[in-house]
Formats: C-alpha cells, sequence, structure tokens
C-alpha cells in the first residue's frame, strides 16, 4: 500500500466546506490584502498559543528577521542558533546585520544544546534563537537562564512546533518573540506561503508591524523603511478554518507516534525520537536515526513509502557558510546525526494500516 510522506489533499477533503467557504467569503468581500480575514486570525492565533499580540507576515522566514530588526540587532552583533535547522533560521541572522554563531545539538532531541549557547557567548552576542525542532521543545529553562544572566534576548523558532509545551508553558511564550511558519505542510497549514511572528511585547508589537507593512499603520504615512510581507486574506481566512481542528490534529500526531515508537524501538539498529522530560512533542516530523539511512530510504521508496530528510547537511557545512571555516569536531552530534536522520510518513490522518505498513518494511530490512 503507499504511504505518502503527508497527505495534504485528504486534509481538505476532511474540511472542505469550511476551506471553501472560507475562501468564497474572502472573495465576495475582495478581502485580499489585509482587512477583517487577517485582523481575525491574528485574534485567534494569539489566543491559542497563550500570547497578547500576533503579527502576521507572509512567511515564517520573513518572521525571523521582523523579530530581529525591531529588536534593532546592527552590524558587529553576534546571534547564537542551532547547527541543525533549516536555512531560514540562520540566513535570516545575516540578514538582519549581524553574524551566526552556531552551537551543536544535544544529541538526543536534536535541539540546542544549552552548554554549547554558554560556552559561545562573547561580549558581541545579543541574542540567541533557539530551534524546538521536528516539534520538540528546546531546553527553555536553561536557555532562558543563560540569556538572564548575560542579558541577551531570546527569539524562539516555532516554525515546527505549534502548540507544543514546555513544562505545561505553550513554546513562544518565554522569549521577547516567537515565529512561526504556516507553509502548507506544517501542523497549522496554509494553502501558500504564510508566517507570523508573537509577543507579549506592546512596543515590540507596534515596530514589527510597522516593518511588515512598509514602515507604516495607515496607508501613505510611513515612519520608518518597512518591508512588504503581508499575509493575504485568502490564507488568513483558510488558517481561520484550520486553526479550530489544530489541538484534535495535534493529538492523533501524538498518538502515530505512540504507534511509531511501538512498533520501531526493538528493530535493530533504529533510533525513535527521544522526548525529554517535561515536553510536548506535537511531530510535525516523525524522525529516526539508522546507520544505513540512505539504503533504508531506497528500500521504502522502493516499496512505495514517502520519505525525507530534514536536514541532509547540518548548517555549518552548507556552502553558504563556508566562509566560517567549521569543522565537524566543533558539532560532533549535528555533524553525526546529519547522516541517520529521516523523516517517516507522518500527518494528522495517517492510518493504522499506513503505519503497519512502514514498520513491517523497516523491519525487513532490518532483517535483509
Amino acid at each position: 500500500m503507499p504511504v505518502p510522506f503527508a497527505d495534504l489533499q485528504l486534509q481538505y477533503q476532511n474540511i472542505k466546506s469550511e476551506i471553501d467557504s472560507a475562501i468564497s467569503a474572502v472573495i465576495r468581500d475582495n478581502a485580499f490584502i489585509r482587512g477583517s480575514y487577517v485582523d481575525a486570525f491574528e485574534r485567534e492565533f494569539a489566543a491559542a498559543v497563550d500570547v497578547k499580540h500576533c503579527i502576521s507576515c507572509a512567511n515564517g522566514t520573513d518572521a525571523l528577521y521582523l523579530a530581529m530588526a525591531a529588536l534593532k540587532v546592527q552590524p558587529g552583533d553576534e546571534v547564537i542558533t542551532t547547527a541543525h535547522s533549516w536555512i531560514s533560521t540562520s540566513a535570516m541572522i545575516t540578514h538582519a546585520g549581524a553574524t551566526v554563531v552556531f552551537c551543536d545539538t544535544d544529541g538526543a532531541t536534536f535541539t540546542i544544546d544549552p552548554a554549547a549557547i554558554e560556552a559561545a557567548i562573547t561580549p558581541r552576542t545579543v541574542g540567541i534563537i533557539p530551534v524546538h525542532l521536528y516539534g520538540q521543545p528546546a531546553d527553555m529553562d536553561a536557555i532562558m537562564a543563560i540569556a538572564s544572566r548575560h542579558k541577551l534576548w531570546v527569539i524562539e523558532d516555532c516554525a515546527q512546533a505549534h502548540l507544543a509545551r514546555y513544562k505545561g508553558q505553550q513554546v513562544g511564550t518565554f522569549g521577547a518573540a516567537a515565529t512561526y511558519s504556516f507553509y502548507p505542510g506544517k501542523n497549522l497549514g496554509a494553502m501558500g506561503d504564510a508566517g507570523a511572528v508573537v509577543t507579549n511585547d506592546d512596543t515590540l508589537t507596534g515596530h514589527m508591524t510597522m516593518l511588515a507593512r512598509h514602515g507604516g499603520l495607515v496607508k501613505h504615512q510611513h515612519w520608518i523603511e518597512g518591508i512588504n510581507s503581508r499575509l493575504d486574506g485568502m490564507q488568513a481566512a483558510i488558517l481561520s478554518a484550520k486553526l479550530p481542528h489544530l489541538p484534535d490534529w495535534t493529538s492523533a500526531r501524538q498518538r502515530a507516534a505512540q504507534v511509531y515508537d511501538a512498533g520501531l524501538n526493538q528493530i535493530e539498529d533504529v533510533v525513535v525520537p527521544e522526548v525529554a522530560t517535561d515536553r510536548s512533542h506535537v511531530y510535525h516530523l516523525y524522525t529516526i536515526q539508522h546507520p544505513r539511512r540512505d539504503a533504508l530510504a531506497a528500500h521504502l521508496r522502493n516499496n512505495g513509502v514517502q520519505t525525507a530528510i530534514n536536514y541532509p547537511t547540518a548548517l555549518p557545512f552548507l556552502a553558504a557558510y563556508r566562509r566560517l571555516g567549521h569543522r565537524p569536531e566543533q558539532f560532533p552530534n549535528a555533524y553525526r546525526q546529519q547522516g541517520m536522520i529521516l523523516s517517516l510518513p507522518m500527518f494528522a490522518e495517517i492510518t493504522a494500516d499506513q503505519q503497519r505498513t512502514v514498520i513491517d518494511l523497516v523491519r525487513r530490512f532490518a532483517s535483509q
């Protein structure tokens, strides 16, 4: 039985009437840029993630830029982030004007190692961007303690962690601001690109809102030089239609992860995701490790199972960062894991039969 990596068409079919009604309403009202549908989604998403303010924008990459620009990152500043993430996290540090400083992961959760953060701090360090990778929160107690000691800001990259919690508290509520992506494949995904920054800081809210709208809150009144990064009305309405389903979709992903855990954790050489104490993982991705990752991926592909590698090259070793001259021994966990990680099919609607197919094929590979 073919097993897709994700099934966005099935998600749409399950709530088709709600999505179609949302799209029709935007067309009826000609509310294509900003407007009531965007305002409504901003209010709804802020409430859903337990913050005061949501500033929507064009995508999760812009969200990172807006947050750093509002925090007045300057040339010569250093910002610390993880060696294991999508390039948006690090690239926006550079585009905001700072120097990116990479830290290794902790070796268990794929999230940034707080001990490595402490060792990387210099007099030029101004902030830390932890990434709640694959849907698991980073160690926010340790990170916030370090930030407090050194008077650093924290921006949480929550692009893969909608509704995840650390010790019962929502991610995105620890730092000065947090960024979200609503790329179609995310746990809460639009039907196009979309993103947001959330914060409890009134001053940051005003500055980020102006930055995203050409530097002003009223058309033709430009108080600063901003950028054009607006969530369009169509995507906002679609996200509002999907948002009430997110808790149930999250629970379904967590149940699916339990099925995978039970079926895979006794198979030789397979390392299932480790969830740290007091963290709720929302499984944007279910990522295993295997020493023969490429062969396993080919075996699954040849038998109709789609997989992905998130991410095949750790950030410090990308050509984009060759200028920094990083060496594998500086990031031993990220370097080792980049050759072992494999993301298996994971979506809220995945069936028990589909998961059994995946598990049986992994077991068959191990027996060969």
